[in-house]
């Protein structure tokens, strides 16, 4: 009779597979908990104590490493002498291992779980079971999550058996398995300090002192940013890549993939309907409206020339007048996080354009505690992520925000302000920007001074044939070094304007506003994007 050896932590879908195991021939063995939870389910089930002649002993500690257990798995059948010496030493073959493994992860996560209580948590037995049967794939079936139970009791059901591409997938899996466990220990370990005294948890790190990573690919690209880079697109770290699908359009390039993530940052900014249009991960326009589709034109004819060939980010369901609006003009890609049947129709009209879902509304804190790498010659650089939306008050009301000059931004004032802050965030540093209450005007984006950014912004809005830039307010992403960058913010029109603050040349600043009347406000925060 085959034999299969069962000890999982997560039981889900135990009884069925170990009963689909028993259908099929198999003798179950198993250890502890396993095991009761197989006998309470009405299944016979053989102890591993039986098969090695040791009790478990030191609280569990030692259960399955025995060679009777080992020597089971290990054998290679095609070798004749490995055959003989499980027969000489009475081993019984194990063809099927079925392992996970203590949690420590949740243990881990668990600031009260004490660091003696952690160490329990660290599995011994397991891995070294996975790790045995995996090597031996060719003969030893090894499953290390529920999930593949179904298709393990297919693969029995084959005439022929498991297939070898069936197996090395499984083993694959199991080593996976056990190199994120032995990652996540590493990981724990490193924030315990140890003294005189004894061991001590530190509180939990957004920066660990180790920062396991696992990335597995999802698909290759065509190229990277130039046809002669190779790239990939990977999940892993952090979760999901955003749980990203394509509904449509020509395969999604490597700069595609930057200016949709672009995109997705600034409208997931704002709760009520927003828009905008990415350009080399800029924004060329920005809006939010009544609905998506208001939202969206708005956005599109802020820059309508830049917005040709652009990316298109909403954080509403794109219904069919949105759709009708979006196939009026040359858009490479669009992101959302839903689509209407009717739309789908509307978009199938441009059937190179891609249609992805990503994305939606915000939530208070969503995005508190993610990481962001970005690899450097010789290193990886690590940082939280940036969110600018205020999760517990309005503007003005948010800690730390202040006037600092003589006149106080008027109500549609602060409403542009409060639009302008959270777009002049999302982009390129150094960024001078203006807009009005709900739309973009024009973007200084990237440049080397803040004159120039609003030089470029001017040339901008003077290039769309609009009457200047009067009465609108404006953004500065940090602060302003010297007052030239001011005088030119309000010779430009803008009437208010927010920024960071925290120069040694504050005062100067607040005197060149003050004399030209404009509002000002500092935020003491500054939201550099490089």
């Amino acid at each position: 009779m085959r034999r299969a050896l069962l000890s999982v932590s997560d039981k889900s879908g135990l009884a069925d597979f170990a009963r689909g195991l028993i259908q099929r021939g198999f003798e179950l063995v198993s250890t502890g908990g396993t095991a009761r939870a197989l006998q309470e389910a009405g299944l016979a089930v053989t102890g591993v104590a039986e098969v090695t002649g040791f009790p478990e002993m030191m609280d569990g500690r030692v259960k399955t490493l025995h060679p009777l257990v080992h020597g089971g798995i290990l054998a290679r059948r095609s070798r004749a002498d490995d055959v003989a010496a499980a027969a000489a030493h009475r081993i019984g073959l194990i063809d099927v291992v079925a392992v996970n493994l203590y949690p420590f992860v949740a243990a881990a996560a668990n600031p009260d779980t004490p660091f003696d209580a952690l160490v329990e948590e660290i599995d011994i037995g397991g891995p070294s079971l996975v790790r045995a049967a995996a090597k031996n794939f060719a003969d030893v079936l090894v499953v290390v999550s529920p999930a593949d139970y179904a298709s393990v009791l297919e693969q029995l059901d084959r005439s022929a058996g498991p297939s070898q591409e069936f197996r090395f997938d499984l083993a694959r899996k199991a080593f996976a398995h056990t190199a994120r466990y032995d990652a996540a220990i590493a990981a724990a370990l490193a924030t315990v300090t140890a003294g005189p005294s004894g061991f001590a948890r530190e509180a939990p790190s957004m920066l660990a002192p180790v920062l396991p990573l696992e990335l597995r690919k999802i698909r290759d690209l065509r190229y990277g940013e130039n046809p002669h880079q190779p790239a990939a697109l990977y999940e892993g770290f952090g979760g999901p890549s955003g749980g990203l699908v394509v509904l449509q359009g020509k395969e999604l390039s490597y700069t595609n993939l930057l200016d949709l993530d672009a995109a997705v940052r600034i409208v997931m900014e704002f709760d009520e309907p927003a828009a905008v249009v990415i350009k080399h991960t800029n924004p060329c326009g920005a809006a939010t409206g009544r609905a998506a589709a208001d939202a969206y034109v708005r956005a599109r004819d802020a820059d309508s020339l830049a917005a040709f060939g652009g990316i298109v980010g909403l954080n509403r369901r794109i219904d069919a007048e949105t759709a009708g609006a979006i196939v009026s003009t040359f858009i490479e890609a669009v992101a959302a996080p839903g689509v209407d049947e009717d739309a789908r129709a509307v978009l199938a009209g441009k059937p190179n354009m891609r249609v992805v879902i990503a994305g939606g509304r915000p939530q208070a804190g969503a995005a508190e505690g993610a990481l962001e790498l970005r690899s450097i010659v010789g290193g990886v650089l690590v940082q939280a992520r940036d969110v600018v939306r205020e999760a517990h008050a309005p503007w003005p009301g948010e800690e730390g925000l202040r006037v600092v000059t003589r006149r106080q931004p008027t109500g549609e004032e602060w409403r542009a302000l409060r639009f302008a802050w959270r777009i002049c965030a999302h982009v390129k540093s150094n960024t001078v920007l203006f807009t009005g209450a709900d739309r973009t005007l024009a973007i200084g984006a990237g440049q080397m001074s803040r004159v120039d950014a609003v030089r470029v912004a001017r040339m901008k809005a003077e290039s769309l044939g609009a009457a200047g830039l009067r009465g609108s307010v404006a953004a500065s992403d940090a602060f302003f070094p010297f007052r030239d960058g001011l005088d030119a913010v309000a010779a430009a029109g803008a009437t208010a304007v927010v920024q960071p603050g925290g120069s040694v040349r504050d005062p100067e600043v607040i005197a060149a506003a003050d004399e030209q009347g404009l509002a000002m406000v500092f935020t003491g925060r500054r939201h550099f994007r490089h």
